[in-house]
C-alpha cells in the first residue's frame, strides 16, 4: 500500500470517527455497520443534492421533514427514533410470557435501533448542519408493554404486535424511499439498514405466526418483491405514535 493510500486511509478513518465513537455496543456486527455507513458517508459529503435550503420551520402545529435528500434522510431519522424509542422501553419492560431467548433477542434490537437513530442524527448535523428533525415524542399509550400478544377483548397492542407493526412499516417505508434518493451513497446505507430491518421483521412475525415471514401481505406473491410504501401513506399510519404531526409531503422533491 502506497503512502498516499495510508494517508487517506487514516484521514478517513478520523473523520468517521465521530459517527460511531459514541455509540457504545458489544456487538461486531454493530460496529461494523456503523464503520461501513460513516465511510460510504463520507462519499457523499460532498453532494450538492441535499443543499435545497433550510428545513421549513413548524407551521400550525406541523413539522416538516424537508426536501430533497434531507428530506429522505429526515424521514429515515423520523422512523428510527419511534423504533429506538419502543424498544428502549421494551427491553425496560417485563414481558409476560417472553422466552429468556425472546427477551434477549429484543435487547439485541433496541441496540441495534438505536445504532440506526444515532447514526441518522450525526449524518444530518455532518452533511447539513441546521436542518436535522427535531426530537420527536412518542406516544405509545395504545401499547401494553406487560403483555406479549394482544388478547380478544383487550384496546392495547402487545409488545409483538406493535413490534409487527413497526417492522412492517420500516421495510416498507424504506423500500418506498429508495428511488427518491438522489446521491449514492445514501442508497447504499439503506439498502444495508432495510435488510437488518427485514431480518427483525421476519422473526416477530414468525414469533407470531410460525412460517409467515413472507405472507402474501407483504411479499407480492407474482413478482416476489417486498411491499414498499409512499412517504406520506407511511408517516400517516405512524401517525398514532407520535406526538407531533410529521408533514412528508416534500419528502425527496
Amino acid at each position: 500500500m502506497s503512502q498516499h493510500s495510508q494517508v487517506g486511509d487514516q484521514d478517513e478513518l478520523n473523520i468517521a470517527k465521530p459517527l460511531y465513537t459514541p455509540i457504545k455496543r458489544r456487538s461486531f456486527f454493530m460496529y461494523a455497520g456503523a464503520t461501513a455507513g460513516a465511510t460510504a458517508l463520507l462519499l457523499a459529503g460532498c453532494s450538492k443534492d441535499d443543499t435545497t435550503g433550510p428545513t421549513p420551520p413548524p407551521v400550525g402545529g406541523t413539522v416538516s421533514l424537508g426536501s430533497g435528500d434531507v428530506g429522505v434522510l429526515n424521514y429515515a431519522y423520523a422512523l428510527e427514533q419511534l423504533e429506538a424509542a419502543f424498544y428502549a422501553q421494551v427491553k425496560a419492560s417485563t414481558v409476560m410470557g417472553f422466552s429468556p431467548a425472546e427477551t434477549a433477542y429484543f435487547a439485541e434490537v433496541a441496540s441495534h435501533e438505536a445504532i440506526h437513530r444515532d447514526f441518522f442524527k450525526a449524518a444530518i448535523n455532518r452533511d447539513a448542519p441546521g436542518k436535522i428533525l427535531q426530537d420527536l415524542t412518542p406516544n405509545f399509550t395504545g401499547i401494553d408493554f406487560t403483555k406479549r400478544l394482544m388478547a380478544a377483548g383487550d384496546v392495547k397492542l402487545g409488545v409483538l404486535d406493535a413490534a409487527k407493526a413497526f417492522e412492517d412499516l420500516g421495510v416498507a417505508a424504506y423500500n418506498g424511499a429508495g428511488k427518491l434518493i438522489k446521491t449514492a451513497a445514501y442508497l447504499v446505507i439503506a439498502g444495508q439498514i432495510v435488510s437488518v430491518e427485514g431480518r427483525h421483521a421476519a422473526y416477530v412475525r414468525d414469533l407470531i405466526n410460525p412460517g409467515s415471514f413472507a405472507a402474501d401481505d407483504q411479499v407480492d406473491p407474482i413478482s416476489g418483491l417486498d411491499k414498499a410504501m409512499a412517504p406520506l401513506d407511511v408517516i400517516k399510519a405512524a401517525s398514532g405514535f407520535v406526538m407531533e404531526k410529521l408533514d412528508a409531503s416534500m419528502v425527496g422533491m
